[in-house]
């Protein structure tokens, strides 16, 4: 019965490709430009590929039978481990004390609980990176979320790598015909997944929305990809906003604020999708809208060609169910189709029609999202289209302030909803081996909601300060609720069931440019005609380094943690020599941010910076930021560092929605562990994770692998 079990999986993602829509081509981003793959091979690929499982399941069931292949030794059949990202050990004990987590605390008294290391720096990409390999950022190369092009000194995205290109179907000679659009998707960050060595030896994992898995490896096993999955325009995440009030301004980033005007009661609001691949000149293809205003209190959208429009019915302060958008060439029969949903900020006096980032559609992907890619075709089949991006949680709608609170709860609350059916089809489908699913509404909710826990925060002015200000503990009973429901579905002599966060948090209320604090000090030089501030003197720069001049400039920052250092040796324009002087200077810049002051408070604001080269020693080291800020709870990089621009004051206040974060000083801020029963350590470690994974399935634990087991003896015990 239970290998009938195991077969249904595959023969249920068939049956998803057989009812499946028509291909569609796509669109690649972020940053790359574009690219269109065919998306009719992609799903002819996909048949291929569901229907080789089904036929050569008999031969791989009498090998493994012969060989022996994905017996697992030892007692646990299953490993449950359940991601709240963000989650926090000091709020965890104190909602464990409000009586407000009774499963978790529970949880904790028959096993255990504590504090878990984040990684160096305490960011979920470096985080969930180093839960999947059990390494360092030295040894799998990812540092931040974005990095900058040491060729080019413009920002880069860690994790892909997404190149676009014309392919020929056929070459005679120097000749090449039928030329087409075509493009490759790389994941950047190094080593091996757990859950990639457990394949290796058959055991199968199911991984759901771990961040840094897209684009998705092959391994035995189902995985949707988490962080860093673009939208459809290739970004990390665009919404829009129709209005009529005229005081809303452009966003700083995150999306588009589209003032529109009243025809009667009808406002026509065009969807703006990704470039048209007939065209030329990038033009995006567009899908018209119209919005009818019914009353004070209620919308009608139609939405496409007229005779062939989706109408829609819309209430204020309500979200849509997910709209399908279908993009179509100019010329041609290109078309690709993603998801959206919208929601109504108000009808009279003034109109607001918000709509999230136009997410690849889980049904007709555009791009992999999936292993294998019928993987999403089967979720959304089964459970309904459910959201794809990577940051799915409109975080910058709410700090633009075109949604509110209430409309990013509710968002959130969808997405968790959906991740949950998720997690509850995998551990149906998966008797034996892995399951891990990650559930992002902990850290969403604990970033824009943090300042309610602090009323001084200076992101408090001009807000509410009473309607989310128990949000935080309710997302905490949420994932409480969860763990009640998933210890249900487990057999308490063969499933091991665990609860990790990547790291907590703590009130982000003061932001630090370093790179103005670099210009003062005279390590960064900008170009004689950059901007220049009259009230100061003192020159500015936009964002990205553009008016940086790197003929006399010896450090920069770029990020939300790091500092570089120009070396000659890495970046193009470098003028800072290897060895002594690059080790001088180090020491010298080290000195001077520890002893920074904030004017505002008189204190010190770093508990240590930390030099790369100190901290790691994995082969990626060079690659890094060669220093790491180890700011105190409520500073970090502020967001005008973060994207490489140079303004006239080093310190600001944070007044964004987004006030709580964690890119401090990592043990300030550790992640937290729970499991079902006791571990052998009062130092666990996120490393630790992916070795105690392999343990328990009794697969021998790679040498490069810098954690340790939480179960049975350490390694070093063992070598000793």
């Amino acid at each position: 019965m239970k290998r009938f079990r195991r077969f249904l999986l595959p023969l249920a993602v068939a049956m998803a490709w057989l009812s499946a829509p028509d291909p569609a081509a796509a669109y690649i981003g972020p940053g790359a430009g574009f690219a269109f793959l065919s998306g009719g091979l992609v799903m002819i690929g996909s048949l291929l590929l569901a229907v080789g499982i089904l036929l050569i399941y008999p031969l791989k069931m009498v090998i493994r039978l012969v060989t022996g292949a994905g017996k697992i030794k030892g007692a646990t059949k299953r490993l449950v481990i359940i991601g709240f990202d963000g989650m926090d050990p000091r709020l965890a004990q104190r909602f464990m004390d409000e009586g407000r987590m009774p499963h978790l605390a529970a949880l904790a008294q028959e096993g255990s609980f504590g504090p878990l290391q984040s990684s160096y720096p305490s960011m979920s990409p470096v985080a969930w990176s180093s839960f999947s390999t059990g390494v360092d950022a030295s040894r799998h190369n990812i540092f931040d979320f974005i990095t900058r092009d040491p060729c080019t000194y413009l920002p880069i995205l860690s994790s892909t790598e997404i190149r676009s290109a014309e392919k020929a179907l056929l070459k005679i000679g120097k000749l090449e015909m039928f030329k087409r659009p075509s493009s490759s998707i790389r994941l950047l960050r190094k080593g091996t997944p757990w859950w990639k060595t457990l394949g290796d030896k058959k055991i199968f994992s199911n991984i759901i929305r771990v961040p840094i898995t897209f684009p998705p490896e092959k391994f035995h096993g189902v995985m949707l990809s988490g962080m860093c999955v673009p939208d459809l325009k290739g970004t990390q995440g665009s919404f829009t906003f129709w209005t009529t009030d005229q005081r809303l301004a452009g966003p700083e980033a995150g999306g588009d604020v589209l003032l529109v005007a009243k025809s009667g009661n009808a406002l026509r609001c065009p969807i703006t999708g990704p470039p048209d691949p007939s065209q030329a000149v990038a033009t995006p293809m567009r899908i018209a809208m119209k919005v009818e205003i019914l009353s004070a209190e209620r919308l009608r959208l139609s939405i496409g060609a007229k005779g062939d429009e989706q109408v829609i019915e819309l209430g204020v302060k309500e979200y849509s169910a997910w709209i399908t958008l279908e993009f179509k060439a100019a010329k041609g029969r290109a078309k690709v189709t993603g998801i959206a949903r919208f929601y109504c900020m108000g009808a009279d006096p003034e109109f607001g029609l918000y709509m999230t980032p136009i997410q690849i559609d889980p049904a007709n992907p555009a791009m992999p999202i999936s292993h294998p890619t019928v993987y999403s075709i089967y979720l959304a089949k089964k459970h309904g289209p459910f959201a794809t991006l990577g940051l799915a949680e409109d975080t910058w709608a709410l700090n633009e302030r075109v949604i509110d609170e209430e409309a990013f709860w509710k968002q959130s609350l969808n997405i968790w909803q959906e991740r949950r059916k998720q997690l509850f089809d995998a551990l149906a489908n998966t008797p034996k081996g892995s399951v891990v699913c990650v559930f992002d509404g902990t850290d969403r909710v604990s970033h824009m909601f943090h300042r309610y826990l602090d009323p001084t925060h200076p992101a408090n002015e001009g807000k509410d300060t009473q309607w989310g200000k128990d949000k935080i503990a309710e997302i905490y009973g949420i994932a409480d609720d969860l763990v009640a429901e998933v210890r249900k579905k487990l057999n308490p002599k063969k499933d091991r069931l665990m609860i990790i966060s990547d790291h907590g948090f703590c009130q982000f209320k003061r932001g630090v440019n370093l790179n103005a604090w670099l210009r003062d000090q005279g390590y960064l030089v900008l170009k004689a005609d950059a901007p220049r501030d009259e009230a100061s003197g003192k020159q500015t720069s936009r964002d990205w380094l553009q008016d940086v001049d790197w003929s006399r400039t010896k450090a920069f920052a770029l990020g939300l943690t790091g500092l570089f250092i120009n070396r000659a040796a890495r970046e193009r324009d470098g003028i800072v020599a290897e060895g002594a002087e690059l080790q001088a200077l180090k020491v010298e810049i080290v000195g001077k941010l520890s002893q920074l002051l904030d004017p505002k408070t008189g204190e010190k604001i770093f508990i240590e910076v930390f030099d790369a080269e100190k901290v790691f020693t994995g082969p990626y080291v060079f690659q890094a930021p060669d220093l790491f800020m180890g700011y105190k709870r409520d500073y970090r990089n502020s967001w005008d560092c973060a994207t490489g621009s140079c303004p006239v004051e080093v310190f600001s206040d944070n007044t964004k929605s987004w006030s709580g974060d964690h890119c401090i000083d990592p043990r300030e801020v550790p992640g937290v562990i729970f499991s079902d029963q006791p571990i052998n350590t009062d130092q666990p470690d996120i490393m630790d994770l992916g070795p105690t994974a392999l343990r328990m399935f009794g697969v021998a634990i790679p040498k490069y692998m810098q954690g340790q087991p939480l179960f049975g003896a350490r390694n070093e015990e063992l070598k000793s």
